[in-house]
């Protein structure tokens, strides 16, 4: 199940022992009162980890073998060095497992991972890309175009903020599932290049595509669906899909799914009886976790508020349906 945590250290070793997924040895190399955090969020598969502290330190650290771990640098701060190469904002890590390596920090430093299974690796691979995602035997750094790179850091910041400010949010399995959901497309697009190749009969592939994504789509009534389980049970890479949405919608899946969901919130806003039904409630039952950006999004194409739509009346909402 989904879950998250936020916990605060002021012992180095208690700090140390918090981490998961790597072990993790850290000596701080200057005197003063230690202060760090460690924020946790799990998801289905993907199990995210941020990490802050204000004092310089060395750490020792052990990859294991059973999960693919990326590092990323959560902030601009002072100097952070893995292996002796400056971590950067712009790029993200693939640590290598099976390996010990040494990171430093000479100050007040953010950084984070991003962990999921080998196996779970390998399908966003072979879903969003074409081709199995692995992990390398040494450790090495992507550095994705700037807005891809710049979309995962703001998804693994969010889902961080949430963790500390409505947890309830996390824990619920659909809206997990969503923020999962776009950050496995994220992740998958700063470890594979964008191309758009296409073979010759691509238009009449193209066009028996969309005829099973709509049919998908309509046999989902009202669960929640998302790109990652259309392209399995469709059979093609996230990357062949959007050409297609594109193509055929003039917006990517993501955006075409998205609207359907506001719709079906929308219905069951106007649905819900106001004394006991919430907007929070219906909101992430139906996969979304932004609910500021939701309600903007929402208020954009109804001009009206979600709480405006939960409390009219339902014979009204049957009327103009």
């Amino acid at each position: 199940m989904p879950a998250s945590s936020v916990r605060q250290f002021t012992d180095p070793d208690d700090y140390s022992s918090s981490f998961r997924d790597f072990q993790y040895e850290l000596n701080v190399t200057v005197g003063g009162g230690f202060a760090a955090e460690h924020v946790r969020v799990d998801l289905h598969e993907l199990r995210l980890q941020h990490y802050s502290s204000n004092l310089p330190w060395v750490a020792h650290t052990a990859i294991p073998d059973g999960r693919a771990v990326f590092a990323l640098r959560a902030e601009p701060g002072p100097s952070l060095l893995r292996a002796g190469k400056e971590i950067v904002t712009t790029s993200i890590e693939r640590l290598a497992r099976g390996q010990t390596i040494y990171t430093r920090s000479s100050g007040a430093v953010s950084w984070g991972t991003i962990s999921l299974s080998l196996d779970a690796l390998a399908a966003i691979g072979i879903t969003m890309a074409g081709r199995e995602f692995t992990t390398p035997e040494d450790v090495t750094t992507e550095t994705p175009e700037s807005g891809t790179m710049e979309r995962l850091r703001r998804l693994y910041a969010t889902a961080g903020r949430l963790a500390t400010t409505a947890p309830d949010i996390l824990a619920h399995p659909e809206a997990a599932r969503s923020l999962e959901h776009d950050l496995a497309r994220a992740l998958a697009a700063c470890l594979e290049p964008e191309t758009n190749e296409e073979d010759a009969s691509a238009k009449r592939r193209h066009a028996a595509i969309m005829r099973r994504f709509q049919a998908l789509v309509a046999a989902s009534c009202d669960r929640p669906v998302y790109t990652t389980d259309l392209c399995a049970a469709i059979g093609v890479s996230d990357r062949t899909l959007e050409i297609c949405c594109r193509e055929h919608l003039g917006m990517s899946p993501q955006k075409y799914l998205r609207l359907r969901r506001i719709q079906r919130v929308r219905r069951a806003l106007a649905l819900a009886d106001p004394r006991s039904g919430t907007v929070t409630g219906i909101a992430t039952a139906h996969g979304f976790w932004e609910l500021g950006r939701f309600a903007g999004v929402y208020r954009s194409l109804y001009g009206e508020s979600p709480s405006q739509t939960l409390a009219a009346d339902p014979a009204k909402f049957s009327e103009s349906a």
